[in-house]
């Protein structure tokens, strides 16, 4: 009788659907080997989980994916927090409170079941105080930071320190006294550029040297503006600058007024005032864009000293081709610890350029290490 039996479940079993049958073990279904720790240099808000794929691989039930649930210790709810391929054995899991205690359960989904598995233990993420990928960043800030005042040491000592002669500003005082032998006024433009640039900051620098000399030598100095922002700051510095020279009464706000946002609207203001008053020095400083062949053209064309100066690399080419001089790039950023001889400034400038030359040095000596197959400098760089 009992052999019958066996026969006819063996007859149903072989005639019911594939899709049907259902293993005898299902715990074989299941994730294994579940883990979880805490992801190291980070602010203690991310856990990292991993498991491997189920032992049985049943083509009667092909996994679809995972499904990841987390529960905080003492919560009764499982969260599910994403669903993944069935190819994804790993999990990032952020946004966690540093400290807290969490739980973790992965399912894997089938067509007509599914198998999970639970941590046994809870797992905390951790706040890491000290980045350890990153130490070559904190070796290189402290050691700019011990040559910065190092040299702010030195240049409290001697106001005299030597920074490099930048052609451009030693030419201020020809361009502004030219101009006052030939009874012209002296125009300055920021360009298109906005008070965010930091073209135009450097360039507010410039504008106070300019304007105490202007005041010095009792010229005109008219500063067309495209930005309303930098017609407010460019009126304070020149107010300033007046009242230092001891001549606030030669200040005429009125001189500095506001053209246009429009660009080239702006440019052919800018060259209509060019070509009335006719100034003898014309300072391009600051931000610009297409329209700087066309007003450093204009000025050569009445024959003006120009001096140009911007951080834009597109358009230095024409400024080095139709000016006199050019402030390249960086010579702005460093014209007011080389007008003012400020410690901190004049520290910052040393200090940046010793961090370059310490730079280069490092890089011909990684290139070399390389080349002979050591390799322990590139690894000290490498961030994790």
């Amino acid at each position: 009788m009992s052999a019958w039996v066996s026969v006819w479940l063996l007859f149903l079993q072989l005639a019911a659907p594939a899709d049907t049958l259902i293993p005898l073990d299902t715990a074989q279904l299941a994730p294994r080997q579940l883990t979880a720790e805490d992801v190291p240099n980070d602010d203690g808000s991310a856990l990292r989980i991993q498991w491997e794929a189920p032992a049985l691989r049943d083509p009667n039930h092909p996994l679809k994916g995972y499904l990841l649930y987390r529960k905080a210790v003492g919560e009764e709810n499982w969260v599910q927090v994403d669903e993944l391929g069935p190819s994804d054995l790993s999990y990032k899991d952020t946004d966690l409170k540093a400290g807290r205690a969490y739980l973790y359960r992965v399912v894997a989904v089938y067509p007509q079941l599914t198998a999970a598995t639970e941590l046994r233990e809870p797992v905390r993420p951790i706040r890491q105080w000290l980045h350890r990928g990153r130490l070559s960043a904190l070796v290189i800030f402290l050691l700019y930071s011990a040559i910065f005042f190092a040299y702010l040491q030195l240049a409290e000592r001697d106001a005299t320190l030597f920074i490099r002669k930048i052609p451009g500003l030693e030419a201020i005082d020809e361009a502004v006294g030219r101009s006052t032998e030939m009874g012209r006024p002296i125009l300055y433009t920021f360009g298109m550029g906005v008070m965010t640039d930091l073209a135009v900051i450097a360039s507010l620098a410039i504008l106070k040297r300019v304007a105490r000399k202007v005041a010095e030598y009792e010229t005109d100095l008219i500063i067309p503006n495209s930005d309303p922002v930098v017609m407010s700051a460019a009126q304070e510095v020149v107010k300033e600058a007046y009242l230092e020279a001891g001549r606030p009464d030669l200040y005429d706000e009125n001189k500095i007024f506001f053209l246009t946002s429009d660009q080239f609207g702006y440019t052919a203001g800018v060259d209509g005032i060019i070509m009335r008053e006719r100034p003898g020095a014309i300072f391009l400083q600051g931000y610009f864009f297409a329209e700087s062949l066309i007003l450093a053209e204009t000025g050569f064309s009445v024959g003006a000293i120009q001096i140009a100066g911007t951080n834009a690399v597109t358009q230095l080419p024409f400024f080095i081709a139709a000016c006199d001089y050019t402030l390249i790039g960086e010579e702005m950023f460093a014209a007011s610890a080389y007008l003012t001889r400020q410690p901190t400034e004049v520290a910052s400038i040393k200090a940046e350029d010793m961090g370059k030359l310490l730079i280069a040095i490092t890089i011909l000596a990684g290139v070399l290490l390389e080349t002979l197959g050591i390799h322990w400098m590139s690894k000290l760089f490498t961030l994790y």
